[in-house]
């Protein structure tokens, strides 16, 4: 079994006058939003909600209002007199390049998800051997119907590549329905199980079964919180009506009473051990609890599962080989470092350091046939650390230039690493790491993008925060930029979760750039990049940093001259809707527009979504006094003030978004739209065929990027942008 993980899913000086169009009279504006006020009363603190009528989406009043909502805003975007030649370019740049993603190799098979010029979605491809013929697996194109599309959302070849099980879903929901289709001839063998979401699905060496997480079947009247608890993993025989399938890992099974309804369990299966480990996910916690049992207890009728890893141990990433089982913690180092302990005899009071603390931040660890791997973040640069299981120091892998690992691919019985290497200006190539040589090359499954970045440079620097911290910021832009204050420039921000943003080489930003974009990203608090300290100052009670990190990032441009606050504009996605909320809310006049991508912003009631309770531990719960506080002051819906003058903004979702409700849109609109004297737009673009962006095609990418793309050169008083007109 190879094991791929994502390396962890947006001033003052203006020295000219600019000039924006309205596009609307005053009797033009957008669809008028019914005010019902509800008041509630958290820990002595009366807070009101105006409207709370709008989260029923499926109620046909809502769901009408969301459609003049967008009809609305489609109207308006549709008539920005440069849009159609801004997508036609965007399509244009995201046609050339290809991109190949999530490589597993079995048994000399690879295995990958492929986007080529001229198709729309990716698809299932193999070869055998890396240099092997390329054959088509599977094309979701063909599934489709009308106007709903199907993306495939997870695979999992079994060991001996004869199979492969595989989760599609419509519309972007993520729903996915499991299916097995056999490798040789591309047959399906009729499996269909439903509910099995996450992607987490190994086999067994047998090559006739697999296990696999599945969640409950929803019950008639349950309240949308019950979506994710009490979900289990199961062990599939092939053939076998998956709804007889036994129950193998989670809460109240063999013993296991420490498994609490909403934790996430599953069941992980590698040829490197005779071991099945259980592992529970405890929502968006980095930390794990982890278990072991013989891997041929699973077909017993009493599994006997260890706990070996609790999470106090401060686990957040592991592997296996024989009975040594490998672990990334961050107990008594924040940096993180690599213990190892016995899996029969767990001693982690006492463990072997493989790879102690350090100046870079460790990120993850894998297991080769040839030694244990473990990835770095150095500075904003990926690192890939080789350590021998004899022991000793370990070597840096040699990477043909200096940017992100964006994707490594290992295996048990494969020696070497597979990695997949970026950065803002050269596009993604799979490297294959040699260590009888020494040396990485090319593997050639990709070609590397015909987009001409040549004339695209990078620099990281470091503004200064509210607090003096000094926060990390990239800023990608056209070499010879004037830095007169006069750019048009976009600064994204999300800082939750510890995930870092890492170097990216996205062809259609390129649209952005060649019209003398500078494109910025704020590595503010919340995020990975400094580690676990720097994770935790901005959660909960200390999400403010996130916020104020995003806004110093804002005023160091300005200050730089890179823009000024006529041509400056925030963005953020899902949990970055928070930062970029927050900047609104905090800081309207610093900011032209606003995009909030599937954003959060009223976090005192994603707590009742079917996503809230998994997200508790990163940003807190309204049952307490301090979660409430928390919440309340992250939530920027509660904080914006009627009579104040807001930048124009665009928010957008998809209605099957499974992550953020698209109630947290619309709310925000409608809030947004009531409270504004700017005379600014307050739009909301819904996509009826998508949900939080994974598993949306090219083409809806594309046009949702030419309408972002579309509305800040507007609002940027960029003249071809301009409308002659007036009314929708």
């Amino acid at each position: 079994m190879i094991r791929t993980r994502r390396i962890t899913a947006v001033f003052w000086g203006i020295l000219t006058v600019l000039t924006v169009t309205p596009f609307l009279t005053a009797a033009e504006g957008p669809p008028r939003t019914s005010v019902r006020e509800v008041k509630d009363n958290y820990f002595g603190t009366s807070v009101s909600d105006p409207y709370r009528w709008l989260e029923n989406i499926k109620d046909p009043e809502a769901a009408a209002w969301f459609k003049a909502q967008n009809d609305y805003t489609r109207a308006v975007l549709d008539r920005i007199p440069a849009r159609k030649q801004l997508l036609a370019r965007i399509e244009e740049l995201d046609n050339s390049a290809t991109t190949v993603t999530s490589l597993v190799v079995e048994n000399d098979h690879y295995f990958y998800l492929k986007l080529a010029p001229g198709f729309n979605n990716r698809r299932l491809y193999v070869r055998q051997g890396v240099q092997g013929a390329e054959r088509l697996l599977l094309d979701p194109e063909k599934l489709g119907t009308g106007n709903k599309h199907f993306s495939i959302d997870y695979f999992r070849p079994s060991q001996d590549a004869r199979y492969v099980a595989y989760g599609i879903s419509p519309g972007g929901s993520e729903d996915s329905v499991l299916h097995v289709i056999e490798t040789a001839t591309g047959k399906e063998l009729g499996e269909n199980i439903d509910r099995v979401q996450f992607g987490v699905v190994t086999w067994r060496n047998d090559g006739r079964s697999f296990v696999y997480h599945r969640l409950t079947k929803p019950e008639a009247g349950a309240p949308p919180t019950a979506r994710y608890l009490n979900s289990r993993t199961y062990l599939h025989l092939l053939g076998r009506n998956p709804d007889q399938d036994p129950a193998v890992f989670g809460r109240g099974l063999f013993g296991l009473n420490e498994i609490s309804e909403s934790d996430i369990p599953f069941v992980i299966i590698t040829p490197s051990t005779s071991y099945a480990l259980g592992l529970i996910s405890h929502g968006v916690q980095n930390e794990i609890t982890l278990y072991v049992a013989p891997l041929t207890s699973l077909e017993t009728a009493s599994i006997p599962w260890r706990k070996v890893v609790d999470v106090g141990d401060e686990v957040t990433d592991f592997d296996i080989r024989g009975d040594d089982l490998y672990l990334l913690t961050h107990k008594g180092a924040s940096r993180f470092k690599v213990i190892r302990t016995s899996a029969s005899k767990p001693d982690l009071a006492n463990p072997s350091v493989v790879v102690p603390a350090g100046q870079p931040v460790l990120t993850g660890v894998g297991v080769a046939k040839d030694a244990i791997y473990v990835r770095q973040l150095d500075g904003g640069i990926g690192r890939l650390l080789r350590i021998p299981f004899s022991g000793g120091k370990g070597q840096l892998v040699p990477l043909p230039f200096e940017g992100a690992i964006q994707a490594l691919a290992l295996s048990p019985r494969l020696p070497g690493a597979y990695i997949l290497l970026t950065s803002w200006t050269k596009s993604p190539l799979w490297y294959a790491y040699d260590p009888k040589t020494g040396n990485a090359t090319d593997t050639r499954l990709n070609p590397p993008s015909s987009v001409d970045f040549s004339q695209i440079e990078s620099k990281e620097v470091k503004a200064r925060g509210a607090d003096g911290t000094m926060v990390p910021l990239s800023i990608v832009y056209k070499r010879g930029l004037p830095m007169d204050g006069s750019n048009p420039t976009l600064l994204m921000g999300y800082g939750a979760y510890g995930i870092t943003m890492d170097p990216a080489f996205t062809p259609t930003r390129l649209a952005w750039l060649e019209r003398g974009g500078v494109y910025a990203v704020a590595h503010v608090r919340g995020g990975g990049e400094y580690g676990e300290d720097w994770h935790k100052a901005g959660q909960k009670l200390s999400k403010q940093n996130t916020i104020s990190d995003f806004i110093a990032c804002a005023e160091y441009l300005i200050q730089q001259k890179y823009t000024s606050p006529s041509r400056l504009a925030g963005i953020g996605g899902s949990a970055g809707g928070i930062t970029v909320g927050g900047a609104l809310t905090q800081r309207p006049e610093l900011f032209a527009a606003i995009i909030s991508a599937v954003g959060v912003s009223d976090n005192l009631r994603i707590e009742l979504s079917p996503n809230g309770p998994p997200n508790i531990p990163e940003f807190g719960s309204v049952k307490t006094e301090e979660g409430f506080k928390a919440l309340y002051g992250m939530s920027s819906y509660h904080h914006v003030k009627d009579n104040a003058a807001y930048p124009a903004v665009l928010l957008t979702t998809g209605i099957n978004d499974p992550r953020v409700d698209s109630w947290q849109a619309g709310k925000m609109t409608a809030r947004l739209q009531a409270a504004t004297t700017s005379g600014k737009p307050v739009l909301m673009r819904v996509d009826y065929d998508a949900g939080h962006g994974m598993g949306s095609t090219k083409s809806q990418r594309d046009a949702e990027l030419a309408d972002e793309y579309a509305f800040l050169f507007w609002q940027f008083g960029i003249p071809e942008f301009q409308p002659k007109n007036t009314g929708p």
